[in-house]
């Protein structure tokens, strides 16, 4: 719950964008840029898995320029296109044959009318004419010839609707598939027009069913479905497509297939499918809300066999090329203007979309895009936001990219799933959301939380290591620089003798000694996660256990200080090379409740400690000198680390300070001392305990042994010095053993 409440505006922010995307998937508005990718996934899902090959149980007679150029310019004499229907169904044996185009004008080309006007009026009265017109004209009258040849043929005619404003009616319309009020009560997207073109009465009288063959054209220009129904004054008429299945499956009425128990209540008024019923089975085909079916382009144009018409009127063709075939006639010339712009092509013949459309109908592989995928991309979009929302914030980068590419791998893989299993799901508004959403996580991290990493790196960085920074910018509410109180260990260093070394060297050899010395000495603070608190001249503080909390506080700053001195040997041969003098530091260490924050005032601030700690861990540094070594740390900083040696100095009471407190030396990790230090270590805790017992003689045994081994040492010089003074001048029975120090 606190991660929560720590990204809860990152988190309501990625909520407020699956929320958009969300209304788009619900239909309360839409997002233009949503529906041009959702028109482009779905043209790629569809390229990306079209079977591709030939279908050669559809032909299409293609009126070709070849056919053009041998016939004349289209359209042909009904006289020829009635010899076309013998060649097609006598010689050729076509299974059914489907028109792609029009006949919406009477031909006259024969020259009938004009006789008939002569028989009128100048050769009225010529017998003679007469009879010879009247056995001319079953062979003259080509409309009368091209609808007899129609008559008893599986013909279908096709035409077209429009909706200009004034409204066009030309030609006669086959009777329609459903009769007015079929979906009273329901509530549906129907295509409604509000004209049409259509053929001569005579010829639709005569052929056996009609269709018309308008696609519908997308947002975009592309024509992506045709509607299997549409309405027209209140009827229903069918496409070219469905009247052609229908006629080669024996004309089975047209049945509306709903999801629900078909009564048109609230809960769902949409089609899904239209159902023909017939002796072998029904033939079931998936339509959307407005009764219109997606097209199911086999691939690209050529998935038909084209064969030009001029040489299937001259029976140029074998047989078998036609024979048992649903034969359409169409036209890919560009001056005939029945080109498409398609997902497969951008110039695309329009009777080719037909010959999809009905080999799609006779192998069920048009897929179904029924109204309750508008629930299912709501209920994609509604989790997949919900967990992104609610998890990228709390990633990493790393985890977060890994999260929003798995789901998107799930989701379009499941979409394909679903897509190659005949079901079409939305897919664009659900990966463009994971795509918001992780840009949102990620841009918030580059933005807002480096940002606050930047704040933490201005703010500490010149104290703290950048490991730490990068750690506490993880997580930026638990640091503060405001003022509190906690247990810390504080460290004071400070170089012995400086004036006297900064007299021996000029400002610019000063200046580069002091730089080397210290920027040594601060990267071995940053090494073992210690906050640099200032310069002091020559002398260094630093601090432990914030602003990062550190458990191992006393110990680092134990450690640091060994390290120093370590380092500080070193320095003595490159220091000696340039002519410069060996340094010496002492070092002072001290744990317990310090007040550590932001401290100052409005011209200058700093992030430091304050408290009787801290001035005891400096006193610690200037009593160093006193006792010869070069690190004391205080009681609390001994108890805390366990795995070092220490030697006991001393307790002491400093300025400032009533209460008396023990000091000690670190001599070294456990492991490391060695073996005759620990002998001696020994021999001086015994020499300490005779000194506080009063107990002269054996103390100054004692402490003479241990000058025969290390005969310099300051520390047993001081005792042997301060034994000798309690044997002039004993300290009496109320002695505790404390030594008063009186300056700083």
């Amino acid at each position: 719950m606190e991660r929560l409440r720590k990204h809860l505006v990152q988190i309501l922010l990625g909520l407020a964008l699956g929320l958009v995307f969300l209304g788009h998937a619900a239909r309360v508005y839409q997002i233009p840029l949503v529906s041009v990718l959702d028109a482009f996934v779905y043209d790629a899902r569809l390229r990306l898995t079209m079977p591709g090959g030939v279908d050669d149980r559809i032909v299409i007679l293609d009126i070709d320029e070849k056919s053009l150029a041998e016939g004349g310019r289209w359209p042909w004499s009904r006289d020829k296109m009635a010899n076309l229907l013998d060649r097609l169904f006598d010689h050729y044996g076509v299974a059914i044959l489907g028109f792609d185009v029009v006949f919406a004008e009477p031909d006259d080309s024969s020259g009938l009318k004009s006789l008939d006007a002569l028989s009128r009026r100048e050769l009225k009265d010529d017998a003679g004419f007469q009879s010879a017109l009247k056995g001319l004209r079953g062979t003259l009258d080509y409309d009368r010839r091209f609808a007899e040849s129609m008559k008893g043929r599986p013909v279908v005619l096709g035409y077209y609707f429009t909706n200009l404003s004034s409204a066009l009616v030309s030609g006669k319309l086959p009777e329609p598939v459903l009769p007015p009020g079929t979906f009273k009560g329901r509530n549906l997207a129907l295509t409604t027009w509000n004209g049409y073109g259509a053929n001569l009465p005579d010829y639709q009288a005569n052929a056996a069913s009609g269709g018309h063959f308008v696609p519908l054209v997308d947002f975009d220009g592309i024509s992506r479905r045709v509607p299997m129904l549409v309405e027209y004054d209140g009827a229903y008429y069918e496409s070219l497509s469905l009247a052609m299945v229908r006629l080669l499956l024996g004309m089975p009425p047209v049945v509306p297939g709903y999801a629900d128990d078909g009564s048109g209540g609230r809960g769902y008024a949409g089609l899904e499918w239209l159902d023909l019923n017939t002796q072998r089975g029904t033939v079931r085909i998936p339509v959307d809300e407005s009764a219109a079916s997606l097209i199911p382009y086999r691939g690209k144009e050529g998935s038909f066999r084209y064969l030009s018409i001029a040489d299937a009127l001259n029976k140029r063709l074998p047989v078998e090329a036609l024979k048992g075939k649903i034969v359409i006639v169409g036209t890919t010339t560009p001056g005939l203007m029945d080109l498409r712009a398609t997902p497969v092509a951008t110039t695309y013949p329009g009777v080719e979309i037909h010959a999809n459309l009905i080999a799609g109908m006779l192998d069920g592989s048009i897929r179904l895009k029924p109204a309750y995928v508008l629930g299912a991309e709501v209920l994609m979009i509604g989790l997949c936001g919900l967990l992104l929302a609610l998890l990228l914030p709390l990633f990493s980068p790393m985890k977060a990219t890994l999260l929003a590419g798995g789901t998107f791998i799930v989701v379009t893989g499941l979409n394909l799933f679903l897509w190659q299993s005949g079901l079409l799901l939305p897919l664009a508004s659900t990966l463009l959301m994971i795509v918001a959403l992780y840009a949102l996580s990620m841009s918030w991290g580059y933005f807002v939380e480096s940002r606050s990493k930047r704040q933490f790196t201005e703010l500490f960085g010149q104290y703290v290591p950048p490991e730490l920074v990068d750690e506490m910018a993880r997580d930026p509410e638990r640091y503060s620089m405001e003022g509190r109180n906690q247990e810390l260990t504080v460290l004071f260093s400070d170089v012995r003798s400086f004036t006297t070394i900064s007299e021996g060297l000029d400002p610019k050899e000063l200046t580069q000694l002091m730089n080397e010395y210290l920027g040594a000495m601060t990267t071995i603070v940053r090494n073992n996660r210690g906050t640099l608190d200032k310069y002091i001249g020559d002398a260094i503080m630093a601090f432990w256990g914030a602003p990062v909390a550190d458990a191992e506080h006393a110990r680092n700053a134990v450690r640091t200080a060994l390290d120093m001195q370590r380092e500080l040997r070193r320095l003595d041969e490159p220091f000696k090379a340039r002519g410069w003098p060996m340094l010496h530091i002492g070092v002072g260490i001290n744990t317990g409740t310090m007040t550590v924050g932001d401290m100052g005032s409005p011209v200058r601030k700093a992030y430091t400690v304050m408290g009787d700690a801290v001035n005891l861990g400096s006193r610690l540094e200037g009593i160093t000198k006193q006792y010869g070594v070069g690190i004391i740390a205080g009681e609390t900083t001994r108890a805390l680390v366990k795995d070092v040696v220490f030697r006991e100095l001393d307790r002491v009471r400093v300025k400032g300070k009533d209460e008396p407190v023990a000091i000690y030396e670190p001599l070294g990790f456990s492991g490391e001392v060695a073996p005759e230090r620990l002998e001696a270590l020994k021999l001086w805790q015994q020499a300490l305990r005779y000194y506080r017992a009063q107990e002269w003689d054996q103390a100054d045994v004692q402490i003479y042994n241990l000058l025969r081994q290390e005969p310099g040492c300051r520390l047993y010089q001081l005792y042997a010095e301060r034994v000798a003074h309690y044997r002039q001048v004993p300290p009496g029975d109320g002695w505790d053993g404390v030594t008063t120090f009186e300056t700083k």
